[in-house]
């Protein structure tokens, strides 16, 4: 039997939740003891007096049941004679929006509810719009509370028409109207003829037995993200995972990405026993004829149909952080099984929810729709999105928080990031180093403006250059009159001056030189980023801690009394946040040590 996956969204209060609950109920998949529970929690939650409030059946979290919203992902199994059916109830508060996004990645369908009294809102098209995003082909548009405006036609007429013309450009498969009452359990079923004679379509229940579910992930070449290398003992060694597309048997060819090796598949094993064929869905482990080297993230394919690989995409995201999407910010970024880091490093434009217009963004804010370029920082096996849901779906993780601040598509590889490819060099780094005979380093000061970071690095350079190493200064106001002097100082601004500066470090670090970097690089997010761009050892974070009162004190520039007075805008220490680090390779308290003892710190760490 066929099974469904569907969700239900729409806005705050549009009776979701009452909807599913009406739904299991009229189904008779609720047992008694259910039942009488049920009984029990409406008279203590619930909001509609004496009679079963359905909503109860979905809502299991306390916080739900006292403010009579949705906040979590609910899912739910029912089944009739014709068709088996998960159901996620998404929440419709804009607050929970992430969730939502979660329940329609997943959903072949989506019921989208309409309070028949309040039309379409904001939170109605976001939703639509999201659904739209994730691969949502098929909309019943469920225009509730139709008891609260008297059963009209010309309200449902209405409505209708307002959606239809919103949803033109969101390549919707079909849209299909429905008037109901969920409370009532009108039109859920069964038709309503008493109560809307003048409605001939049909029932809510009947839509979701005869939608076409999407298509089936059997039907394109066979695909298999590897989860996990399976070497239980010597003599056993498969590669395990869940299938994402097509089948597999005994014999077939394939192919690993991003390695390119060609194999054939020995055996399909399963706890059970080998199997001699396995499809879209199942969990196998995957012996192969040879020795091949793949790991966690790989992904298997059709030997004459691989994968592509690439590092670089457009694609379509959805921002789910309070905290803004600022271009160039490294976050831990997860495609299928495969991790990477990843930025944005492109915002092309930002979706307006309501007219669908294409605008110009620097950054992002909770729940906005943007499309943009993305970098990973190493190529991956994948495929748009519109061919493959799961090997085309990421999320970025922030490093810092653990949050899940991004769910994102992928639209096509960027032409650069096929047609750019690494040069081989045989000058290495190590050579370049041996000829300086020194150990290349990054040596990254931090602190506010006015620390003594430029006094100290400037001290250090003199000091190791009559040691005889081979040093240079990237100082953070001689870089912005050449390289970064197209940057101002906002947030996106100080991110992509650090995300360049990083790069040249690494590039002079490669060339064998100490480079010395002396910048306020107030986040901590780039300070990693910059950090991640070194091997083990290389990059050695020194905080210059001084406060903020003797910084003002020291101000030769005038820059924190101009801050003061309103005239600097975006002032680190003043308006702008600086986030101290927390384990830096080298701690300088300037107020408790002159610039030439913190230097000889320096030169003694950098010699033990």
């Amino acid at each position: 039997m066929d099974t469904l996956r569907f969700i239900t969204c729409g806005s705050v209060d549009d009776g979701k939740s009452t909807l599913i609950g009406r739904l299991l109920y009229e189904t008779k998949l609720i047992f008694e003891d259910q039942l009488e529970a049920l009984k029990a929690d409406s008279k203590k939650f619930g909001t509609q007096g004496e009679r079963l409030d359905f909503a109860l059946l979905v809502d299991g979290l306390q916080a739900e049941r006292e403010q009579g919203i949705t906040i979590d992902v609910a899912y739910r199994f029912f089944s009739t004679s014709k068709r088996r059916f998960i159901v996620a109830d998404t929440p419709g508060h804009e607050q929970y929006t992430r969730n939502m996004a979660t329940g329609a990645s997943t959903a072949d369908a989506a019921v989208l509810l309409i309070d028949g009294r309040k039309g379409v809102l904001a939170q109605t098209k976001r939703h639509s719009r999201i659904a739209a995003m994730f691969g949502v082909r098929h909309i019943a548009l469920a225009v509730n509370k139709m008891d609260l405006v008297a059963w009209s036609q010309s309200r449902f007429e209405e409505i209708d028409a307002a959606y239809r013309q919103f949803a033109q450009d969101l390549e919707f498969s079909s849209i299909t109207a429905i008037p109901l009452s969920a409370l009532e359990g009108q039109n859920i079923l069964e038709p309503a003829p008493a109560t809307m004679p003048w409605y001939h379509g049909q029932s809510l229940l009947h839509w979701l037995e005869t939608v076409p579910s999407a298509e089936r992930q059997s039907t394109q070449p066979f695909t298999m993200p590897v989860q996990w290398v399976n070497r239980p003992n010597l003599d056993f060694r498969g590669f395990s995972g869940r299938i994402g597309s097509g089948s597999i048997r005994p014999g077939d060819r394939v192919r690993v990405s991003p390695s390119g090796v060609v194999s054939g598949v020995k055996e399909i094993s399963v706890w059970g026993g080998p199997l001699p064929e396995a499809d879209a869905g199942d969990s196998v482990t995957l012996v192969l004829e040879d020795e091949v080297d793949a790991s966690r993230g790989d992904v298997i394919a059709a030997a004459d149909q691989p994968v592509e690989v690439a590092d670089q995409f457009e694609g379509e995201i959805l921002w789910m952080s309070e905290h803004p999407m600022l271009p160039g910010r490294s976050y831990a970024g997860q495609i299928h099984s495969k991790s990477a880091n990843v930025s944005i490093t492109d915002i092309k434009h930002r979706l307006d929810i309501n007219s669908g217009a294409r605008l110009a963004a620097k950054a992002l804010g909770l729940n906005e729709i943007a499309t943009v370029n993305i970098s990973f920082d190493r190529p991956v096996p994948y495929t748009a999105y519109r061919d493959n849901h799961r090997l085309g779906a990421f999320i970025l993780i922030d490093k810092l928080t653990h949050e899940t601040v991004c769910a994102g598509v992928i639209h096509f590889a960027l032409r650069r990031a096929v047609n750019v490819h690494w040069q081989a060099l045989e000058v290495t780094k190590p050579a370049r180093a041996g000829l300086k005979q020194q150990q290349p380093r990054c040596l990254w000061f931090t602190g506010l403006s006015g620390s003594g970071k430029s006094t100290v690095a400037n001290l250090l350079e003199k000091r190791l250059h009559a040691d005889g190493r081979h040093t240079y200064i990237l100082d953070g106001d001689n870089v912005r009159h050449g390289l970064n002097r197209d940057l101002g100082f906002t947030e996106a601004d100080r991110v992509e001056n650090i995300r360049r500066i990083g790069e040249v470090a690494k590039l002079l670090v490669d060339a064998g030189l100490i480079v010395i970097v002396s910048f306020i690089s107030p986040y901590r997010a780039e300070r990693q980023l910059a950090r991640g761009l070194f091997e083990s050892g290389e990059f050695v974070e020194i905080f210059v801690d001084t406060p903020l009162e003797e910084c003002e004190r020291r101000d030769v520039k005038g820059l924190y009394a101009k801050a003061r007075r309103g005239e600097l805008k975006n002032f680190t220490g003043i308006d702008s946040d600086y986030e101290a680090p927390e384990a830096p390779e080298i701690h300088l308290r300037t107020l408790e040590a002159k610039p030439e003892v913190c230097v000889e710190r320096i030169v003694e760490w950098l010699r033990s």
